[in-house]
């Protein structure tokens, strides 16, 4: 059993990785047993009917279609912001989803988290006031 996936980008994933499959996030999980190899468990649904079953890796780049791989903090702020916005996901999920990738998901009431700056702070800041 591989505690690491290749996936079809190049990039390399282990099971606590968070990667965007099919436009959803989703983990890499191994399989013990003959039939397939490994999973794709979404993140919210995840060990459950809803995981993606692959006996190896050249299955799974031939289902990579509408993939991208890993992405960044900032691009999965703005997928969170998308599917606020598409009537197939639920705020409970997407709640969970955001909890889960560690972001303080404001993108529903468009506030600024208390860390950022805002555009006024960062003016004085440029003129030094």
């Amino acid at each position: 059993m591989t505690e690491r996936l290749a996936l079809p980008t190049g990039e390399t994933v282990t099971p606590e990785d968070v990667f965007c499959y099919g436009g959803y996030p989703y983990r890499f999980r191994p399989l013990p047993g003959d039939e397939y190899a490994f999973a794709l468990s979404p993140l919210y649904w995840g060990q459950s009917d809803m995981d993606v079953p692959f006996p190896d890796e050249a299955a799974l780049a031939e289902q990579w279609e509408d993939s991208r791989g890993v992405l960044t903090t900032e691009e999965w702020r703005a997928w969170l912001a998308d599917a606020r916005d598409d009537e197939r996901f639920g705020d409970d999920e997407l709640d969970a989803i955001a909890a889960e990738l560690g972001l303080d998901d404001d993108t529903d009431t468009g506030a600024a988290s208390p860390d950022d700056d805002s555009l006024a702070d960062r003016l004085r800041d440029v003129v030094g006031l």
